[in-house]
């Protein structure tokens, strides 16, 4: 099967699935909702969209420059704005606009593993702060969300705010856990980051990461936010700071094209135990689909589509 066939496959299961979602969540009710969403709530959660993205961006120049992967700021804006467009018209979630990245990057003279590990790294440390940030909105949530899976609300707490310590722990154990290893068994592209991890300035560029990091998780949370604002849900901040959490990590699943399906059906679900009605919640969900469409579609006014040569290095490395 080739990737034709495959991307195909990709945009019907997303659209099957979204066409379900919408089917079960009342496609007249979400109509209505949509049709009466406050604009000005929608252009705020667009605002902190593309905000969250802005810093995006800079925490990956932070982290390739740090890796010894050079890149000036303009590129890193007009590279990661490409991407959230090949992200939102392209099957694979986030896979194509990380592979644009690194590709794009490595051409400029860059080193392969520098460049790749960069944006790795990258997407890695969003996830990182997404889950923590959630297993402690879901901590806070718990008389909410306690009930839902059967659990004693003490419990429930203390697990999530232990999940919450060591998942933050997690980069300095396998850091060291990987020290402990023989440097001539491990895979090439692991080395630069071993040789920076040695460097005096570790720990610094571990708190910008997770620093910056936490601020992207924050305005992503605030545009979901105001998105529900715009569909008239108001619900406290823990209850965002856990519902992105599912939200996001199913968007970025490569089995849609732009997250569409996977993204409505967790957020229904998600915001279900808060008493969210199902085709409002989808409807959360369709608006923050429409945030990155937006956003992909300004990027390429303001910055161009990745050239043929660029779309065909891209696909090699896939």
């Amino acid at each position: 099967m080739n990737r034709v066939h495959k991307a195909c496959i990709k945009a019907a299961s997303g659209a099957l699935l979204l066409g379900a979602v919408a089917y079960f969540a009342d496609p007249a009710a979400l109509w209505a909702r949509l049709r009466a969403a406050n604009g000005g709530w929608l252009a705020a959660g667009l605002c902190a969209a593309i905000a969250s993205n802005v810093v995006s961006a800079w925490r990956w120049r932070a982290l390739a420059r740090w890796l010894g992967a050079e890149m000036r700021w303009p590129d890193a804006l007009r590279w990661y704005f490409q991407a959230i467009g090949l992200n939102a018209l392209l099957p694979g979630a986030v896979v194509g606009g990380d592979v644009y990245r690194a590709v794009v990057l490595q051409r400029t003279g860059q080193g392969k593993a520098a460049s790749s590990l960069s944006v790795l790294l990258d997407r890695l440390s969003g996830l990182w702060m997404l889950c923590a940030i959630g297993a402690l909105g879901a901590a806070v949530a718990a008389p909410v969300l306690a009930p839902v899976v059967r659990v004693p609300q003490a419990w429930f707490i203390a697990a999530m705010l232990a999940g919450t310590a060591l998942w933050i722990a997690l980069p300095w154990l396998l850091l060291w856990w990987l020290g402990r290893r023989d440097a001539a068994h491990l895979p090439v592209w692991l080395l630069p980051l071993l040789q920076a991890a040695q460097r005096p300035d570790f720990h610094a560029q571990m708190l910008v990461q997770a620093a910056s990091s936490a601020l992207v998780q924050v305005l992503s949370a605030g545009a979901l936010a105001l998105g529900g604002l715009a569909l008239g849900i108001h619900l406290p901040v823990a209850a965002w700071a856990f519902a992105m959490a599912p939200i996001f990590l199913m968007a970025a699943l490569p089995v849609s094209v732009g997250g569409w399906g996977t993204r409505e059906a967790a957020s229904a679900a998600a915001l279900a135990p808060f008493g969210v009605p199902a085709a409002v919640a989808v409807g959360v969900g369709l608006i923050y689909g429409v945030y990155a469409l937006v956003q992909g579609a300004l990027g390429a006014v303001a910055f161009g589509l990745p050239s043929r040569r660029e779309r065909e290095a891209e696909a090699a490395e896939r």
